[in-house]
């Protein structure tokens, strides 16, 4: 430690004059190097300009031009196109989000005010307190430990007794003292909440159903090398066609062709738009008219007349629902049809019974569940006077027209043309054909139909391929009228054929009516002679039907206000029934074999039930408002208790039997109602043998 303060000055010296040496070498140093510069920068120097700048003056380099800074982002698109399918058309957008995001960065601060904050920074204060609280206790504990230590050095010389004795005094006091913890700050109870509950899990459940499996069907066909020759042979000679016409078109004629494709070609764009909202379109029609005719709906399915309780042998009928369509207004319903698989669904003719008018005919099928408008519409440019639809084919239906035409209508194919038609080359008829009736299949598997006509043939028509191919049955011929011609030839008089109808069972057996009022029964093997002639009526033949149980009975009717039921093994008729006007059609019931109704020309309609009343009808109702409407045909449904009528004015009304117009067998203690068509023959078989017993007692 002790140093010679001489020695300290000494160093102290030497040390500032070799400092003060070096300096003054710097100093001269610089000095020359400073000098040299000094001289450089005085110096003036030249300005370098680029040869391309522009020189301005002194005013319009003081000019100023204002910047103004915007939020709007440089790079952000202006011209965002979007489609409007309000207005139809793409339009800019007005508004461009302008927002540039540079940088992003997911953080996880709480703001201090925040409940979570205060929450945070609380338990970090009282972290901090035991910490601090902690620190206290070891601080205290050494100082006693420094305290103790110089005592103990001090009296080492005592012995070690008292020491021990003064230690467990100590640790006895700082049992007894009771430690006072630090006051914890209390939280706001109302502040914070904590509910909490258990709930049933709901149980699962698993639910299973089968569905039958959608129908299949496997379609095959074979193409050779000669059908599609054929085809390319009938594309080019349509091509060809075509351009002869048009080579042949002068330069006018040319631009209105043009103008009728683009008419055409907008029509098909039209036609190709509605098409695809038809099925949604026909369903909203329907419900709209089931909400519109609610009452009538609600009285068909439910409604029964409970006055007929009190009325022993009468019934009513309750008009339902009114099918008319515009275009058929001044047209005559000439036929009606139920479809055989479809039981809302019905064929109607139009046509004119009136010969010194005729027009156009119309084939309307409507549904009860749309009665507002027809569910298909075909027109024709002559009449319809009769129609049938196939049992096994519902959607082919057959018409006969006033000239004397036949033809084949497809429901499936949309187009308003029959798919065949008759012509005069394939054996039309020559006079307005009356009915038609669809047969069995021949052996060959194609279809077949046969017609009436006032020509005097029964004319029998196969499909066979594309054409319809006819063969002549029958020629009537009115027996016992014969007149010579000039050389002595004997001519018979053809027989008008206005109705005929064919046998349930016995296949080749079919009834013939005529405008004489003979009824002829015949038979498919035989074309030259009747099996039996019945003199029916004094006036034309209007309907024959045979019964839809019974296989001897048929029903006639005719313009002579009559009605007749036959037994065909009789030549005389079983019940006649005069109805004071004449008779349009008679019609069997489905369900019973004793029930059938007419219509006659007074707008009336008569219900008969031959086992309650066997000589008046248990209903005689007017059905058309007004008087001059005469009513033409009538059909029973083949499922539900109403009836069909037309009447010459285009109007078909539908009707529905009370409970005494469709009585069945009373049920009595302990015994089974027996149904079926063997209790129908029996019922019909004896009111026939009554009959038959006065008669034959007469």
């Amino acid at each position: 430690m002790p140093h010679c303060w001489t020695c300290k000055y000494f160093l102290f010296f030497a040390i500032s004059l070799a400092s003060g040496r070096m300096v003054n070498e710097r100093d001269e140093d610089s000095g020359t190097e400073v000098g040299e510069g000094t001289d450089e920068w005085a110096q003036s120097k030249a300005t370098v300009k680029p040869p391309d700048q522009l020189e301005l003056t002194d005013a319009e380099l003081k000019e100023e031009f204002t910047r103004i800074l915007t939020a709007n982002n440089p790079h952000a698109p202006q011209n965002i196109v979007r489609y409007s399918f309000k207005e139809g058309t793409y339009k800019l957008i007005g508004f461009v989000d302008q927002l540039a995001v540079h940088f992003t960065q997911v953080g996880n601060l709480i703001p201090k005010d925040s409940d979570e904050g205060r929450r945070q920074h609380y338990r970090d204060e009282l972290a901090a307190g035991s910490q601090e609280s902690a620190k206290l206790v070891i601080s205290e504990t050494e100082i006693l430990e420094e305290e103790e230590e110089p005592k103990e050095a001090e009296a080492g010389s005592q012995t070690d007794v008292p020491i021990v004795e003064a230690s467990q005094k100590v640790a006895e006091e700082e049992l007894m003292t009771p430690k006072q913890p630090k006051e914890r700050k209390l939280t706001n109870k109302f502040n914070f909440s904590e509910r909490a509950s258990q709930t049933f899990n709901n149980p699962l459940r698993d639910r299973e159903c089968q569905m039958e499996p959608p129908p299949r069907t496997n379609f095959s066909a074979t193409a050779n090398q000669w059908e599609i020759y054929d085809a390319y042979m009938e594309e080019l000679e349509k091509q060809e066609k075509t351009k002869e016409k048009e080579k042949t078109k002068t330069p006018v004629a040319k631009k209105m062709g043009k103008m009728a494709m683009r008419k055409m070609t907008s029509l098909e764009s039209q036609s190709d738009d509605i098409t695809k909202v038809t099925q949604a379109a026909k369903i909203v029609e329907r419900m709209v008219n089931q909400n519109t005719y609610d009452d009538v709906a609600q009285d068909f399915k439910y409604y029964e007349d409970a006055a007929d309780e009190y009325r022993d042998q009468e019934g009513t009928l309750l008009p339902l629902w009114k099918f008319q369509n515009d275009k058929a207004k001044r047209l005559a319903v000439t036929a009606l049809f139920w479809n055989p698989k479809y039981n809302d669904l019905f064929a109607v003719g139009h046509g004119s019974y009136d010969f010194m008018k005729q027009s156009r005919g119309m084939l309307l099928l409507y549904s009860m569940k749309n009665p507002s408008f027809p569910e298909y519409v075909f027109s024709s440019e002559s009449g319809i006077m009769c129609l049938d639809m196939h049992v096994d084919h519902p959607y082919l239906v057959v018409v006969g027209h006033y000239d004397g035409n036949v033809a084949i209508y497809n429901l499936k194919k949309p187009q308003s043309q029959p798919s065949f038609r008759s012509s005069a080359k394939s054996g039309k008829h020559t006079d307005p054909v009356w009915q038609v009736r669809w047969q069995k299949d021949d052996m060959d598997h194609n279809l077949n139909f046969f017609s009436v006509s006032s020509d005097g043939r029964i004319v029998s028509w196969t499909l066979v391929k594309s054409e319809l191919v006819h063969t002549d049955v029958i020629k009537l011929k009115v027996e016992g009228r014969t007149t010579e011609d000039l050389e002595g030839l004997q001519i018979h008089t053809v027989g008008c054929g206005t109705a005929f109808d064919f046998h349930r069972e016995i296949d080749y057996l079919f009834l013939v009516g005529t405008e004489e009022g003979k009824i002829y029964k015949c038979s498919k093997a035989y074309s030259s002679q009747f099996l039996d002639t019945y003199d029916a009526h004094n006036m034309a033949v209007d309907a024959v039907s045979w019964n839809p149980y019974h296989t001897k009975v048929f029903m006639s009717c005719s313009s002579d206000w009559t009605v007749k039921i036959w037994d065909h093994t009789i030549k005389t008729p079983m019940f006649i029934y005069d109805l004071n006007s004449a008779v349009g059609d008679v019609a069997w019931a489905p369900y019973s074999s004793t029930v059938f109704a007419a219509v006659t020309t007074n707008g009336r309609t008569h219900v008969f039930d031959l086992s309650i009343n066997k000589y008046e009808a248990i209903c005689n109702q007017p059905v058309v408002a007004k008087k001059k409407n005469k009513l033409t045909h009538v059909q029973f449904n083949p499922i539900h208790p109403i009836i069909i009528v037309g009447d010459d004015r285009g109007q078909v009304t539908c009707l529905k039997l009370s409970p005494n117009l469709r009585k069945m067998p009373k049920e009595k203690k302990g015994q089974e109602v027996q149904k079926g068509p063997a209790v129908e023959i029996a019922k019909l078989d004896k009111l026939l043998n009554l009959v038959r017993e006065v008669k034959t007692k007469t």
